[in-house]
């Protein structure tokens, strides 16, 4: 049961596509304490929302909040306050609606993965996994970050893939002390690391994944740098299972980069969940008070990032099984030499 105290409307869309199915920029679900569920949406999706099994159907007008307002006036409801604007409240409460604000009910639900979504994320990791082994083939010197980012996002469309997790990183050498760069027009040179972070999404569900690349030889220094964050990856890897904390697998994975003096290039969070968002419950990070579960899919991703020189960062698809836990991508981790 999702709700044991007052009825409550859900109008985060992923969480209502998570419910009902129904994918829209419109829409929100009443679930009532006993399990029942109405779904509200506009013309535009009312022939689908009307096939959805086992939920009510409300038509309303565009103006969704509003509409449900007088639907709903004189009732006390929950309501999802992440994803709620103020002016939504506003009208929930003009129409005379006692409404409370609540979190992350939804998103808890979300975190643990069931056998159909595992396999949609199974073959998404493993759609990456090809598209990764095709791009070590593609020369990487004297085309552009922002060419090579359009190459994979268009392989992956062409491989099958219903659109991209995020937009595709393609960082070389100073551009990857970013862990979010945009890739930009100047052309790569050899003798630099290339970060490569892309996924794509397969039946709702997202892949996530990050390789670095060296194009031609490289310095020692830089493949040192490379070796250490690959340390830390695997360190990170086998903290992961159930019942750790996520702050406990962060901190597993940054015992060789502070060893290293290199803490402090160390600047963001082990990793976080994936499914239906790229970013989702649970993270793995310092300040995390998750605890892991079997079904939890996360990525694991410690960098190196120094800036005005390079960057490089290793990151896998994981599930969170029994035992500990499964990799999802298994394109090679090791540092590849392109040319």
């Amino acid at each position: 049961m999702l709700v044991a105290g007052p009825p409550y409307v859900l109008g985060g869309q992923v969480n209502v596509r998570y419910l009902t199915g129904l994918q829209s920029s419109n829409a929100a679900v009443l679930v009532e304490p006993d399990g029942s569920a109405t779904l509200f949406t506009d013309f535009r999706y009312s022939s689908r929302a009307r096939e959805i099994e086992g939920v009510g159907f409300v038509e309303t007008a565009r103006n969704l909040l509003p509409a449900i307002g007088e639907l709903l006036s004189g009732r006390r409801i929950s309501f999802e306050e992440a994803h709620l604007p103020h002016a939504g409240y506003r009208a929930l409460v003009d129409a005379g609606v006692d409404a409370v604000p609540s979190s992350g009910l939804v998103e808890s639900l979300r975190a643990v993965k069931d056998v159909e979504e595992i396999a949609s994320m199974r073959r998404a990791a493993a759609l990456s996994d090809e598209i990764f082994a095709a791009l070590a083939q593609e020369r990487f010197s004297g085309r552009s970050e922002r060419d090579l980012a359009w190459w994979v996002e268009r392989s992956f469309r062409e491989a099958g893939a219903e659109g991209l997790s995020f937009p595709t990183v393609v960082a070389a050498g100073a551009t990857g002390s970013s862990p979010h760069a945009v890739p930009g027009d100047d052309q790569i040179e050899r003798g630099v690391l290339v970060t490569v972070d892309a996924g794509c999404v397969v039946d709702g569900y997202c892949s996530d994944c990050t390789r670095t690349f060296a194009v031609g030889d490289v310095t020692e220094r830089l493949a040192g740098l490379h070796a250490l964050c690959l340390e830390a990856q695997l360190a990170g890897l086998a903290a992961v299972g159930p019942r750790v904390r996520g702050s406990d697998a962060d901190v597993a994975s940054r015992v060789a980069i502070e060893a290293a003096e290199l803490g402090w290039a160390y600047g963001h969070g082990l990793g976080h969940g994936v499914g239906l968002q790229i970013h989702e419950a649970p993270v793995l990070r310092p300040e995390s008070t998750d605890v892991l579960e079997p079904g939890n899919v996360v990525s694991v991703e410690p960098g190196i990032y120094l800036p005005g020189d390079a960057g490089v960062r290793i990151e896998d698809l994981v599930l969170v099984t029994a035992q500990g836990c499964e990799r999802l991508t298994e394109f090679t981790k090791e540092l590849l030499t392109v040319d």
